[in-house]
């Protein structure tokens, strides 16, 4: 059920983002008068899962799920028709029109992805609000469990002051994004300043890692207390605060302390129903009280003082400018995100994935909040990624509409037509070598 969960989120995205994308360059293309000759959702090689012809347009959907397009007439795209070119252009092409107009046309598509996810985050803002923890909230710190982290410098308890000169104001999902991309932090640790310059190859350093680079600090919070567990005196829901008479308001302090005590009877310090008392703990041999530990809901760790959770609800006039801050933060970090890739040093390029990874970014359980919030960033990857001044892309056929509006002449057809093959070629190794990274990944178990 998981799998069907998962896969249905995925295509239901994918395919809102493919016929949006496309229906940005079909509007503008029959405001203009020019024909569209085929409207469709995925590839339809050789043969299509549905077609019908409504007037002059052919709207189908093909079945390979690997995006989907729209066929303008007189227009030099994927499907090469070169028949078609060689005979005397039409008032109704593309090539006839105004070079301000077949700009617009080409434009379209990037434009709907960007106002699409700036809608839903304005959407977001104003049906689930926000929720965070204020960074100034933040007493002891986060936790670091990420080697690489801990190797660039960073240690649990450290507080971050600012990301690239930034100061962080609140503590949210966002943040570990903006570490991988970070160039300097600045932290307190203890009440003093401390800037880490992080490793250019930090996202390269954390390939391998199961945890993220900073988390929140949480109490050690029993779940369970399984039937051959030897602690019978520990109760489901109990929270430690000290072992052996020193503090152990967090899961890292309590497992430093139960390391120390391996083979030992010590005194535990819990709250059990609101409680405070104390109780006799057997340690393990292996530093452990044989428990299953667990998360606190954000209410619960409120209440127990842990962390002040702000839940900030927005009417719909102030939803509009949250949900365009957090459009323009989403977009620019993407770019950062970008920039990483391209520059080798980095070595950004190996986390680099395909629909594979696309897929495994939906949960396996349904929540409409999750999955808008994917939608909205995938929306944002792929109007940025058509922008790039690639030919076979919406940028590489803007880059070559600027060059005619700006210079007074345009590219011909024949260079034209070659840019198109040298721009697909590069689109299809670009597509292997993503989609092989996942293969890569799922072979080696990394």
């Amino acid at each position: 059920m998981e799998i069907v969960i998962k896969l249905s989120q995925f295509l239901l995205s994918l395919s809102l983002l493919i016929i949006l994308h496309e229906l940005g360059h079909f509007i503008p293309a029959k405001l203009f008068k020019t024909r569209v000759e085929k409207f469709y959702l995925f590839f339809d090689v050789k043969y299509s899962l549905f077609k019908k012809k409504i007037g002059e347009t052919e709207y189908g959907i093909g079945w390979l799920p690997l995006g989907g397009y729209v066929k303008i007439s007189g227009m030099i795209d994927e499907s090469m028709d070169k028949e078609q070119m060689a005979l005397p252009p039409q008032p109704w092409e593309f090539r006839s029109k105004p070079a301000w107009q077949r700009l617009i046309i080409m434009l379209g598509g990037v434009t709907v992805n960007f106002i699409l996810a700036f809608i839903i985050y304005i959407g977001m803002a104003y049906a689930y609000g926000d929720s965070y923890i204020a960074n100034s909230d933040l007493k002891d710190g986060l936790n670091i469990e990420s080697q690489a982290m801990i190797k660039a410098g960073f240690k649990t308890g450290d507080k971050i002051i600012s990301i690239d000169g930034e100061p962080l104001e609140k503590i949210d999902n966002d943040l570990n994004i903006k570490l991988v991309m970070a160039k300097k932090v600045l932290i307190n640790r203890n009440g003093i300043q401390k800037e880490i310059n992080m490793p250019i190859d930090f996202a390269d350093q954390r390939k391998e890692e199961g945890v993220p680079p900073a988390s929140m600090r949480i109490p050690f919070y029993i779940n369970d207390i399984p039937a051959e567990s030897v602690n019978k005196n520990l109760k489901a829901h109990d929270v430690l605060i000290a072992l052996n008479g020193q503090e152990a308001k967090y899961m890292d302090q309590a497992k430093a302390i139960l390391l120390n005590n391996k083979n030992k009877t010590i005194t535990a310090t819990i709250i059990r129903d609101q409680k405070q008392l104390e109780t006799q703990v057997n340690v393990s041999k292996d530093g452990k009280l044989g428990v299953q530990v667990g998360a606190l809901d954000e209410k619960l760790l409120a209440k127990l003082g842990y962390y002040k959770v702000t839940d900030k609800k927005y009417s719909f006039l102030e939803s509009i400018p949250a949900g365009l801050e957090k459009g323009k933060d989403k977009l620019f970090g993407y770019g950062k995100q970008l920039k990483m890739i391209f520059n080798p040093e980095t070595k950004a390029y190996k986390q680099v994935g395909g629909f594979h990874a696309i897929y495994n970014v939906f949960p396996d359980t349904w929540s409409w909040e999750v999955f808008w919030s994917i939608t909205a960033i995938l929306s944002i990857m792929l109007g940025v990624m058509n922008l790039l001044p690639i030919p076979a892309l919406d940028g590489g056929h803007v880059m070559f509409l600027l060059f005619e509006i700006v210079s007074g002449k345009k590219p011909s057809d024949k260079f034209l037509e070659n840019a198109q093959m040298v721009g697909f070629v590069l689109l299809i190794s670009l597509l292997l070598f993503a989609n092989g990274n996942d293969i890569y990944k799922a072979i080696v178990g990394k």
